[in-house]
């Protein structure tokens, strides 16, 4: 595969996703998907690592005083809908497209890194180091994906992580914090007015999540967003007033803040105590002037800021989100990618990188 026409590796990178999407690799079930990965990997003569699910590997001539660049895309599927005309582990390729569960989302993504990769893996002229990491639970954001895989890598400057973006560049991404509130109040009998109703209370504190407007409002993600999702009471008897009342409230973050500055304002501001499940999944950002970007504008790509949250949050160093295929897809009935996507994928990451390298 390694300096072949884009053609040959076009073809096997196809031949690839159809074997994996005929193995069921739902988010901490990717052993098989894994095992075929490590497999296809050795078979052309790449030395291999894994740390449980995850299948990471260096170019031929890796240099440790040269500074490194990953490649990573995730092999884990959401589970399909009950929507599905097609079975979505039969991989079938009708009118240019390939059909199949995980086709999109992000398995263009991952066998054109892995194209990619092989391409410049026996190369010693490179500048960089190019370190290659297939990682699991990116659909669940869980522990034992790229999170735990990072600690095992060698040092990363910088990296691309494959979700479908059409080929443009995402050079931000929101963050996601998850607030638990619960409003405390005092049982009472609802026909003697007795008690202290933390409904009411949690009530209030929910109209101003929903009227409040942070101030910094973000070029490439616009405003933060803050959409309170679910609200329940402990009793469900109709005459008592309920002493504790409990809301979780979805925030989507932009760059503009940290997760610990969005805290301190809405605690400044309510009643409710409220308490983050996670602080991991942080907003990101890369620079317009950073080489990768500014080797996708060379190749006509444009930038936007995405909605929508990836593995690009759990990494410490800069990254672009990048790869073939339509984030409209992703999780749908009978997905697709089509197979020009995946061809224009691994020449558009070459031409990117050949810049660099």
């Amino acid at each position: 595969m390694s300096n072949q026409p884009s053609s040959i590796l076009t073809q096997q990178a196809v031949e690839l996703l159809k074997q994996l999407i005929a193995i069921p690799s739902f988010s901490k079930e990717e052993d098989q998907t894994a095992d075929l990965l490590e497999l296809f990997l050795q078979e052309r003569g790449v030395t291999t690592h894994r740390h449980l699910n995850n299948v990471w590997a260096k170019n031929q001539h890796f240099d440790p005083a040269k500074p490194s660049l990953l490649l990573n895309s995730h092999h884990d599927t959401v589970k399909p809908n009950k929507a599905y005309t097609l079975d979505p582990f039969e991989p079938a390729v009708k009118d240019g497209k390939l059909f199949g569960l995980g086709s999109n989302d992000a398995g263009g993504s991952l066998v054109s890194l892995i194209a990619v990769f092989l391409h410049y893996y026996n190369r010693r002229d490179l500048k960089y180091n190019i370190v290659l990491a297939v990682t699991a639970e990116e659909e669940i954001s869980g522990k034992n994906g790229i999170e735990l895989l990072v600690p095992e890598l060698p040092p990363i400057i910088a990296g691309i992580v494959g979700e479908p973006t059409q080929m443009q560049m995402a050079v931000a991404e929101r963050g996601l914090l998850v607030l638990d509130g619960h409003a405390t109040g005092k049982a009472g009998h609802a026909a003697r007015e007795e008690g202290e109703n933390a409904l009411y209370k949690a009530l209030t504190d929910i109209t101003w999540f929903r009227d409040y407007r942070f101030d910094k409002v973000s070029s490439l993600l616009g405003p933060v967003k803050m959409t309170v999702t679910v609200i329940e009471t402990e009793n469900k008897a109709h005459n008592v007033v309920p002493p504790i009342c409990h809301f979780v409230v979805d925030v989507r973050v932009n760059e503009c803040y940290t997760f610990e500055e969005i805290l301190q304002i809405i605690r400044s501001y309510i009643q409710s105590d409220v308490q983050p499940r996670s602080l991991r999944m942080r907003s990101t950002a890369i620079a317009l002037d950073h080489p990768l970007v500014q080797a996708g504008m060379q190749l006509g790509r444009t930038y936007y800021g995405s909605p929508t949250t990836s593995d690009k949050a759990l990494m410490s160093f800069t990254t672009l989100k990048m790869g073939p295929g339509d984030s409209a897809r992703s999780h749908t009935a009978d997905e697709f990618i089509y197979l020009a996507e995946i061809e224009e994928g691994i020449d558009l990451y070459i031409k990117l990188l050949d810049q660099l390298l």
